[in-house]
């Protein structure tokens, strides 16, 4: 086992991987860039080092210096995360040229699987289903312009490297296209570093499903069952749950074998997630490899007991996987909610500044992983998440009221955040039937305000003024009640 890991990354993840190498008796090496000098994951490791100024391809980015700060740590391998160069060919490459164990898959997986092109081709090639698209790595306006007649509008453009919603737009018709391909070409090379985009056909009424697999470097090979990802804004999943209600014993089984044999094709070593599009007739569809870790791996870990982080490094380190798929089953039903440093009532725009107050829910079945505490400044130049909220209960009916109760819970104060809007979803109707599609905030969220309550109001204006500047706040009338009421009780249920 390894003695000391270096994290290739930032935020909450980056904390989250530390907990478990603590646990294992590792000490852990955070890298940072100038404007996270005093970032959680910084304070919670072992050992930091500089990497220098806050535009990524300056530090989370840079192979050479994060490579460089291994060996001056004498770091025996690097856990990438997920975003940044988790998905990074070269730099799992350069782990492997400089002595350094990679904790994921070798770069040869990550180049076929990782590039969404190629993955697509091998799928093809293999008889797995895969949505209609174009395989199409050019720059060329015109290739792109025939490449979406030939699919039929609307389509989808998509970055070949990365994920998270990153370098993805919706065209619905030729005027369109050449902007949305440049814009993804665009944020695709910042987020990840690699311009390179695709078309696909965009399937409106369709469920995102999820796979996630484990596979040793001795030929073994198991899935953990899936995710149901479809509440999506933007292509970036905000709500993920499992199980997915729209499952069987028997298709699930049939989709868990597609993505083990997806693993053993492409000579998949470590964690990583194969993901479907599954249509209203029960047909699914080969969508992408993410040959990481995900943001959503803690419902995976919720309802199975297992620690996808400690299996993770337990691979790396040449263990063979101790698991067979016949002992692999879920207890119980598992949410999760992604909390952003964003605006929704302006358009989802980050939100970035400092953070003057934090209020984490706690209670039974309740984990939140989360990067950030209070007087930390969220920068404005990385991925605006904050936290994940995961919930675990016996019945998916239960988990939606204990999810409910903790977001209620949840009290972050200094900068925009989605909570309100996360507990409308909850509380739908069509989320509570389990109608989950990719286009349903679309179709149900597409003009959605916030509830401006009087008790919300007055709770958020006392908390301004008691806790931001020390002295009581002006009560309006009929506020008295409220004001009178100890700090205590004010934030226990300020959302009720």
């Amino acid at each position: 086992m390894f003695s000391k890991i270096l994290i290739a990354n930032r935020g909450e993840i980056a904390v989250r991987i530390m907990r478990t190498c603590r646990e294992l008796g590792i000490a852990t090496v955070a890298v940072y860039s100038e404007v996270d000098a005093r970032a959680l994951h910084v304070l919670s490791a072992h050992e930091a080092v500089a990497l220098g100024p806050a535009e990524p391809q300056q530090s989370y980015l840079n192979v050479e210096k994060i490579i460089a700060a291994a060996r001056q740590t004498n770091a025996q391998a690097i856990h990438p995360g997920y975003g940044f160069l988790s998905e990074n060919a070269r730099f799992a490459r350069a782990c492997r040229d400089h002595g350094i164990v990679f904790i994921g898959p070798p770069p040869e997986a990550i180049e076929q699987m990782g590039d969404k092109i190629k993955a697509r081709r091998i799928m093809a090639a293999s008889g797995v289903p895969v949505t209609p698209g174009a395989t199409v790595d050019t720059t060329d306006e015109a290739a792109w312009a025939k490449a979406a007649e030939a699919l039929g509008y609307p389509v989808l453009v998509k970055a070949a490297a990365g994920g998270g919603g990153k370098g993805m737009r919706v065209v619905q018709d030729a005027q369109a296209l050449p902007a949305a391909c440049r814009a993804a070409a665009s944020e695709a090379q910042s987020a990840f570093g690699d311009p390179t985009i695709y078309l696909e056909k965009y399937l409106a009424r369709a469920r995102h499903v999820e796979i996630q697999i484990l596979a040793d470097g001795h030929g073994h090979a198991v899935h953990l069952l899936e995710r149901e990802c479809s509440i999506q804004r933007r292509h970036q999943k905000i709500i993920e749950e499992t199980p997915s209600t729209a499952l069987s014993e028997e298709l699930r089984a049939r989709m868990g074998a597609a993505a083990v044999a997806a693993a053993k094709a492409s000579g998949y070593v470590n964690a990583g997630t194969v993901e479907f599009l599954l249509d209203p007739q029960g047909r699914f569809y080969f969508l992408e490899v993410n040959t990481r870790l995900q943001v959503e791996h803690p419902i995976t870990e919720m309802i199975t007991g297992l620690d996808l982080v400690r299996l993770q490094i337990e691979i790396a380190a040449g263990r063979p996987l101790a698991l067979r798929q016949e002992e692999i089953f879920g207890r119980g039903h598992a949410i999760e909610c992604r909390i952003y440093a964003e605006d929704p009532e302006n358009g989802f725009f980050p939100s970035p500044g400092r953070i003057e107050f934090l209020k984490e829910p706690a209670g039974p079945g309740i984990r939140n992983d989360c990067g950030v505490y209070e007087g930390f400044e969220v920068p404005v130049e990385y991925d605006p998440i904050l936290a994940k909220l995961v919930v675990h209960a016996q019945t998916r009916e239960l988990a939606i009221r204990r999810m409910i109760r903790a977001l209620q819970e949840y009290v972050i104060l200094g900068l925009k955040t989605p909570v309100a809007f996360l507990i409308d979803v909850l509380s739908a109707d069509f989320f509570q039937k389990g109608e989950t599609y990719t286009n349903g905030l679309d179709v149900h969220f597409a003009q959605w305000k916030p509830a401006k309550g009087e008790l919300e109001t007055a709770v958020a204006a006392y908390l301004a003024d008691t806790l931001l500047r020390g002295a009581p706040g002006p009560a309006a009338a009929g506020d008295a009640a409220i004001v009178e009421k100890s700090l205590w009780q004010t934030l226990g249920n300020w959302r009720l």
